[in-house]
């Protein structure tokens, strides 16, 4: 069974995954954008998506699963998190698969655009799979031109909670991160559980790749792979309320989880490619 491009918000093309299963996604041509995700069995979204955000064609989707590239954050001359995020991706597939999942194959090649913003040839695919509890998204990175080039990227994964002041990351005890808020360069992870206080934006540095978000009645399980680094970042109060696209008091129902490759960047040789996933895990 295929899945065909259907309007979405704005207008904007999206592919309404649904596994046999009952599992269920929706992703925007927009960006290559997961915006919702229904585990099987879950009458709730597991991920966030504010009541603000803006489906235009010149904006970024607030929330789901955006893509950084080939510049995570302002680590960089380009706008923020890049170009990936903003521009129409192409539908190479979207159907049901022999193992009872879900799944669709998005990409993105340069263009006159990206290259006048940033001047190397490459091609993007992401792959998004639903089954039952989880939810893969993989991003592949090749360099289809006569030269090496470096970037940065992340799945800056949005995931929707009940209330950020009780919940809590497990897995980042003993990581070295970059404290973006308080400016250190060096910390060292000495909680077994972290608390969202505040706000708070920090890179761990080659993170391990299995964590847990733990809310007081359910959890997310998130497994990296090819990503060395994790990013956790909640607005807070003061600055969620400067996010034109974050709705009044919205950033207490949610928490960003990001695989990322963000500290160092990824340097990718003429003809080679590179590739990264994150597997979400509802439990």
């Amino acid at each position: 069974m295929d899945f065909p491009i259907q309007p979405g918000a704005g207008d904007l093309p999206k592919v309404v995954l649904t596994a046999p299963d009952g599992a269920r996604a929706e992703v925007y041509l927009h960006g290559a954008q997961v915006t919702s995700w229904r585990p099987a069995g879950d009458g709730d979204d597991r991920l966030f998506l504010s009541a603000r955000s803006a489906f235009r064609h010149d904006a970024a989707i607030r929330g789901g699963i955006p893509v950084s590239f080939p510049q995570f954050a302002g680590q960089g001359p380009l706008a923020n998190h890049g170009f990936a995020r903003v521009l129409t991706w192409s539908l190479v597939w979207a159907r049901a698969q022999a193992d009872g999942s879900a799944g669709a194959c998005f990409r993105l090649a340069d263009s006159d655009t990206t290259r006048r913003l940033w001047p190397h040839p490459f091609s993007l695919e992401l792959v998004v799979r639903l089954s039952g509890r989880s939810l893969d998204v993989a991003l592949a990175v090749s360099n289809v031109g006569s030269e090496d080039f470096a970037f940065t990227a992340a799945l800056h994964s949005y995931l929707r909670v009940r209330d950020i002041a009780s919940t809590t990351v497990r897995g980042l005890h003993g990581a070295h991160y970059f404290d973006k808020v308080g400016g250190d360069h060096d910390c060292l992870e000495a909680a077994a559980e972290l608390l969202i206080a505040g706000q708070v934006d920090r890179i761990y540095r080659t993170a391990p790749h299995d964590l847990e978000v733990r809310e007081h009645d359910r959890a997310m399980g998130i497994r990296a792979s090819g990503f060395p680094d994790t990013v956790v970042w909640n607005p807070g109060a003061e600055a969620g309320a400067s996010l034109a696209d974050l709705g009044s008091g919205e950033e207490r129902t949610m928490l960003c989880v990001e695989a990322a490759a963000a500290t160092t960047p990824v340097a990718l040789l003429a003809g080679a490619s590179w590739r990264g996933s994150q597997r979400l895990t509802a439990q």
